[in-house]
């Protein structure tokens, strides 16, 4: 029961701040169960693949809430999540398979420096200027969609930090760009997921298939769903600009304290 807790309270945070933020709740999930499962006593070799295997499980139900809330709003763009859902899930799975052979010290370095890029992003409010409306070709949507999908595997995140500057770019709007994106984030992680599953070690818990850990899936992805309307609500009140900076100064110490070990 002490975990469970532990795991709601995680969910919790990560929903207020998906909610009032914009951001992912991944960038909160990943380093709070590398912390949790590191005092539980799991397997240390695996820490950092179950991190990610459990938090891109954990965003399947959180995207699928912000979906059908940007949906009853007719915000998403379809035909655009359409063109790069193949790219998207077939990236996830690549970054399974490369974070099943890397070490979890790797894995914990690679997800250190993701962080300091996106506090600097965050931070300097650096964005892509809105591009000319381009055609919808699919050429382009499948590498870069395979792209935004292997990071996001790599990392267990939904990958708007790269979806949303990419569909910038293409010329939508950051409203739609936003909502579109919250779509994308549901391929990814049911890939990624299946992936963490099929591709993970035998970690000895009933409670897991493969990197997967169901208890803190569960309980994080429960309270995670519940307190994102919190969030979205505080986002009219809160000043925002002036939060993300300071998170983002949070986002710099978690990911120096991975690098550093």
């Amino acid at each position: 029961m002490t975990w469970l807790l532990a795991y709601a309270v995680l969910g919790a945070m990560a929903g207020v701040l998906a909610g009032s933020m914009g951001i992912g709740g991944g960038l909160v999930i990943v380093p709070g169960l590398l912390f949790l499962f590191h005092l539980q006593g799991l397997d240390p070799s695996f820490l950092s693949h179950v991190a990610i295997g459990s938090s891109l499980a954990i965003i399947v139900p959180t995207a699928l809430s912000s979906l059908w809330a940007h949906h009853k709003r007719g915000a998403i763009d379809w035909p655009v999540v359409l063109r790069l859902t193949p790219g998207l899930m077939f990236g996830a799975l690549c970054g399974a398979w490369l974070a099943s052979r890397f070490s979890t010290d790797l894995l914990k370095t690679l997800f250190g420096l993701f962080l300091l890029v996106v506090a600097f992003q965050m931070y300097s409010g650096l964005h892509p200027g809105r591009g000319k409306k381009q055609g919808q070709g699919a050429a382009v949507f499948f590498p870069v969609g395979t792209v935004i999908g292997a990071v996001s595997g790599l990392v267990g995140i939904g990958g708007g930090t790269m979806t949303v500057p990419f569909l910038v770019w293409r010329g939508k709007s950051l409203p739609g760009s936003i909502a579109t994106s919250a779509a994308c984030g549901l391929p990814i992680a049911i890939a990624g997921t299946l992936g963490f599953m099929l591709m993970g070690a035998d970690l000895g818990a009933g409670s897991s298939t493969g990197f997967v850990y169901w208890p803190a899936v569960a309980a994080v992805g429960l309270f995670a769903v519940l307190t994102a309307p919190v969030g979205a609500r505080l986002a009219h009140s809160l000043p925002v600009p002036v939060l993300k900076k300071w998170f983002a100064l949070l986002l710099v110490i978690v990911g120096a304290r991975l690098l550093i070990g």
